[in-house]
């Protein structure tokens, strides 16, 4: 008579320690590829930077993400599926054909409570820590199986590549300015970054992809002196201007052939008043100008910031393709791009740019560029096709407008108050939605 074979034996006590040991196999593996995933890379170089070798180990293990997530899923893969074959030979013992529905049942929740969700909660909550923890040891993993995932790697890039899809290993889903941005956005929208803030941030980011043309001074705007005035008129304009810079041209005001400091220009008068020289006509302004700085229309904010730093200067006449004098642009330009209008004791209520009446209408100057309204009032109005608020209703209207008339597009209502020739000085404008 056959002896019956206990169920309870050290062969189950060793599958089912084996199920759990793969169990907790699996909740690494998920967690640390949630850890190093959604870990922030500024957050672990800042930690890297005080002195942390596992937040270092973690950034050298990221540079590489699809190799990173090759390993680890092989892993994961494997222990998951071990533990599934495992509890079905176990379960099967234990209640014959029914135990494989029963351990598949079992097992999708065991891997899905303690295997899945657990680990990644953790992970996700902590994800830094988290990162700089297991980095260790799924650096030796990323080492142990990278041939495995090597061929895995170029067998998927070669069916890819079958169906037309081409991959690039080293580019990133978003450059990170981009991703910057976007978070600098949500965290307006979630009330977690004042509008201000956002602002000055978005406008420092946005500087490399900003021309010069863009915000510069037009060329009919500019305040230009003769330098063939005789002395005195020529120190009555410069203390006239609310300007400190002020560029002097001889017979055309297109020959620009210098740049005066008002502080220059009287002291040089000062000297020659203290000198008690005979005659105030014998006084050239050429002696005290500087020389033009010119710089292309197409130069962006940012390397103009720099140039401006380099050279120690604050003043540049823009020019086109051409060399045609186009407009003027100062360092404070491009620093009120970032931190918004700034104002002295020079400007008065009627330089402001935008206003809001008692009735809840805009007063816009003409030549306020698109941008800068859609800063101060939170609109999206589109920049694609013009620069100021006036370039835009001409697009849209096709036309030069008349005093008075009225256009609604991107629902906005647009009345024309001020013209100047052919030119939109002022605008009301009023959202048709609200």
């Amino acid at each position: 008579m056959e002896t019956a074979t206990p169920i309870l034996d050290t062969a189950f006590w060793i599958t089912s320690g084996a199920i759990v040991a793969l169990l907790f196999l699996s909740a690494f593996f998920s967690g640390s590829e949630t850890a190093l995933t959604a870990a922030s890379r500024g957050k672990l170089r800042a930690q890297a930077d005080k002195g942390s070798k596992g937040a270092k180990r973690a950034l050298s293990i990221t540079d590489d993400n699809e190799r990173l997530i090759g390993s680890v899923l092989l892993g994961n893969n494997l222990v998951n599926i071990l533990a599934a074959s495992l509890a079905t030979a176990l379960f099967t013992r234990l209640f014959g054909e029914s135990g494989v529905a029963l351990a598949t049942l079992v097992m999708t929740l065991l891997v899905l409570i303690f295997a899945e969700v657990l680990p990644k909660t953790y992970a996700i909550t902590n994800p830094e820590t988290a990162a700089a923890k297991v980095s260790p040891i799924i650096q030796l993993v990323i080492s142990l199986f990278s041939p495995v995932v090597s061929a895995v790697r170029s067998l998927v890039r070669g069916m890819l590549w079958l169906i037309g899809v081409r991959t690039d290993p080293d580019s990133q889903i978003l450059a990170v300015r981009e991703e910057i941005a976007g978070a600098i956005t949500l965290g307006h929208d979630v009330g977690a970054v004042q509008k201000e803030d956002r602002d000055r941030l978005l406008g420092a980011l946005d500087l490399h992809e900003r021309d010069v043309e863009e915000i510069m001074l037009h060329r009919s705007e500019i305040e230009l002196v003769d330098g063939d005035l005789p002395p005195q008129e020529l120190l009555e304009t410069v203390l006239q201007s609310a300007h400190t810079r002020l560029p002097i041209y001889k017979n055309d005001p297109e020959n620009i052939v210098g740049v005066v400091h008002a502080k220059d220009l009287l002291r040089a008068m000062y000297a020659r008043t203290t000198d008690a020289f005979d005659s105030k006509d014998a006084f050239d302004v050429m002696n005290v100008v500087m020389k033009p700085y010119f710089v292309p229309e197409t130069t962006t904010l940012d390397d103009q910031m720099r140039e401006f730093l380099r050279r120690n200067t604050h003043f540049a006449l823009v020019v086109d393709e051409y060399g045609t004098l186009q407009g003027l642009i100062t360092l404070e330009d491009i620093l009120e791009e970032i931190v918004g209008e700034i104002t002295d004791e020079f400007d008065t209520d009627e330089t402001v740019p935008v206003k809001r009446t008692d009735a809840g209408d805009w007063i816009v100057d003409g030549s306020m560029t698109i941008r800068d309204l859609n800063r101060a009032t939170d609109w999206n109005l589109p920049d694609d096709e013009a620069i100021t608020i006036a370039g835009l209703m001409i697009h849209e209207a096709q036309m030069i407008p008349t005093m008075g008339q009225v256009f609604s597009f991107h629902e906005f209502r647009f009345e024309v108050i001020a013209k100047s020739a052919n030119r939109v000085t002022r605008l009301k404008i009023r959202p048709l939605k609200t």
